[in-house]
């Protein structure tokens, strides 16, 4: 019932919407903002006056707009919330990674000389879960044992089956009672202080491989680097990286003769090795000591072959847009009211979020704020970071998008050949919502307007 109330109250107001008298500007706003699913709506004005006169030359207001708004895009990354804006996210963060491995976008191409590697840091085990195994391309048995034992609540430690690449049963824990969810939601919040302290354990690495002080490895070597981070299905965050090693200038300058791929390569197994977190003592429970996992992957980036720069850059690019999605998590916020039971879920994500709820409300653990990204199973760090002397920013590649727009509009007589001849604005805005509702989402969905 609830379904059907839901579609009827859709298509009446889709058909409001179409039967009003400024639905054809309404479908133009909609197409401007690239097909956005939660626009922003501005009310205002804006003027164009000549500079030297003060006469007014043009002038827009929101006041003849249907609705009284302008619709303007989001422009946010989560593909959960808006997939066209996040296909823009994601084409921007394609460029970026791409032009730190091959140059363009201001980045010279002599960077493909530099020593740079492909990285891949896992979380630990918290208990054996449901897995697909590939064995020279052979499906293998999950946890296939000849003699399997039973864990302490009377569970078989075995599976047989070959799952499939889509089933709901992977990433699931064999026991859910021996699974500790604690150790997983803490290694997901302490993620971002382990990635910390890897960075900062490679140079160090690298100066004592050296024989160079931190302050004398600076000058003559930089470590960039650009980082995504991706969910696993049982829950818990990895890091994908390129690491690559620059002369003192950045990019511009070519790292030293002893800086090699192979040094670079040590320097990355030690650092993950030896990185380590300590999670302070909570009620009955003892010092936790957090690491990363024992698989680690480590690999050069080729020009041809399986892990080439565009493949690469592809990678990382496609997990910049992604949440928690992946394991079920509803992209929307958990609040220490929220009934847990009633969330749409898979089970193993239900208790993670319970555990993250249940640590939030410990005092001992109140910085990591674990109830305030409950939806994100306790990780709170940034998903695609990247150093400053990696590549170009995104705020630098949408500047150039902007420029580009701006000389076609030159071009065109849009707008004056001279800045002097370009008139003064003065415009005075007002954000007073977004989002559309469900009978314009079904109209924009049928629009289009992918930019």
């Amino acid at each position: 019932m609830p379904t059907i109330t839901t579609n009827a109250h859709a298509i009446s107001g889709t058909i409001t919407r179409l039967n009003h008298p400024g639905y054809q500007r309404w479908a133009d706003q909609i197409r401007r903002a690239g097909g956005c699913r939660q626009p922003i709506h501005l009310r205002g004005k804006i003027e164009h006056r000549d500079r030297l006169t003060g006469a007014l030359l043009h002038r827009y207001s929101t006041y003849l707009e249907p609705d009284g708004v302008l619709r303007l895009p989001c422009k946010t990354r989560r593909a959960s919330r808006c997939p066209a804006c996040a296909e823009i996210y994601r084409a921007d963060t394609y460029h970026l990674i791409r032009a730190g491995l091959v140059g363009g976008k201001g980045v010279p191409t002599s960077v493909t000389s530099h020593p740079c590697l492909f990285l891949t840091l896992t979380a630990p085990s918290f208990g054996v879960v449901h897995t697909r195994l590939n064995r020279n391309g052979k499906l293998l048995p999950c946890h296939a044992r000849r003699n399997p034992i039973i864990c302490t609540h009377g569970q078989v430690m075995s599976c047989t089956a070959r799952h499939g690449s889509d089933e709901q049963l992977l990433g699931e824990p064999l026991c859910a009672l021996c699974y500790d969810y604690s150790g997983s939601v803490l290694f997901n919040a302490y993620a971002p202080l382990l990635w910390k302290r890897f960075t900062d354990a490679l140079r160090r690495n690298l100066a004592k491989r050296c024989g160079l002080t931190l302050k004398g490895l600076r000058e003559q070597l930089v470590v960039s680097f650009a980082k995504v981070a991706e969910y696993q299905r049982r829950g818990l965050v990895h890091f994908h990286a390129i690491v690559r090693l620059d002369g003192p200038n950045g990019p511009q300058s070519a790292p030293p003769a002893w800086a090699t791929i192979e040094l670079l390569g040590l320097a990355l197994q030690h650092a993950a090795s030896v990185v380590q977190a300590t999670v302070p003592a909570y009620g009955d429970h003892p010092d936790r000591v957090l690491r990363w996992g024992n698989q680690l992957d480590i690999r050069p980036i080729t020009l041809n072959g399986e892990l080439t720069e565009q493949a690469v850059a592809g990678y990382v690019a496609k997990y910049a847009v992604k949440g928690a999605e992946s394991i079920g998590i509803l992209d929307c916020r958990i609040l220490p009211t929220t009934d847990l039971a009633a969330l749409p879920v898979r089970e193993h994500a239900r208790q993670l979020i319970a555990a993250c709820v249940r640590l939030g409300a410990l005092d001992e653990l109140a910085d990591l704020r674990l109830i305030q990204w409950a939806h994100m199973l306790g990780f709170r760090g940034h998903f695609s970071t990247r150093s400053r002397h990696y590549s170009v920013t995104i705020t630098d590649i949408r500047a150039g998008r902007a420029t580009h727009a701006r000389r076609n509009d030159i071009t065109t007589d849009r707008l004056p050949l001279f800045p002097e001849d370009t008139p003064r604005i003065v415009a005075t805005w007002r954000y007073v919502g977004r989002g559309l509702s469900l009978g314009d989402a079904l109209i924009a969905d049928s629009l289009g307007g992918a930019r």
